[in-house]
């Protein structure tokens, strides 16, 4: 422990040494320090120095408690997720849990019934029968467009590819195909021959 460092406990710089904020002889922080007061002569107007005192005091005191707070906070959460890993709780299994709780939620929620209901009343009504009617007929038609293009389509590249210049097309690239494998399946099979 160093010589310097101030362990009164009811001291606003508890636990700091010289180089920790505070001159150890005054008590008093000092310029750059851990509390980032600058020096005494610049007291905000108005305020006298014990006030300011008092202040930082204060202040000490507050920062305490928040990090004891934070202390107990995460061992509280340690504790919770030790006892979640013993009851076999697994992070996954609560948000299955909050989201099932969720969908019930608003399942039984009065937007989600008015809604519902609203719905029930539009699917029963005679514009929504008609809308429905028309959409399945005009999709099977676009069914049996698609299906006539396609065998169409089919048709043409099978004409296409009987043609004279598919055909001459077809056996350029036939010969460039065994010109450049050709001559890696001879060179392939010479090295396992000689191997």
């Amino acid at each position: 422990m160093d010589v310097g460092q101030d362990i009164n406990l009811n001291s606003p710089n508890k636990g700091l040494g010289p180089a920790g904020g505070a001159d150890p002889v005054t008590d008093v922080p000092v310029e750059g320090g851990a509390m980032g007061v600058g020096s005494v002569n610049t007291l905000p107007p108005g305020l006298t120095e014990e006030e300011a005192e008092e202040l930082r005091s204060e202040l000490v005191k507050v920062e305490e408690e928040i990090n004891t707070l934070r202390q107990v906070l995460l061992a509280k959460e340690k504790h919770s997720a030790d006892l979640k890993r013993k009851l076999g709780l697994s992070p996954l299994n609560e948000l299955k849990q909050n989201l099932t709780k969720g969908w019930q939620d608003v399942q039984t929620s009065n937007a989600f019934l008015t809604a519902s209901a609203t719905l029930d009343d539009i699917a029963q009504s005679e514009a929504y029968k008609k809308t429905q009617e028309t959409l399945s007929v005009a999709g099977q038609k676009t069914t049996a467009a698609f299906s006539t293009m396609g065998t169409a389509l089919s048709r043409k590249l099978g004409d296409m590819r009987n043609s004279p210049t598919f055909k001459s097309f077809e056996d350029k690239v036939g010969n460039i195909k065994y010109k450049v494998v050709g001559a890696r399946a001879r060179l392939w099979v010479t090295k396992r021959v000689s191997i």
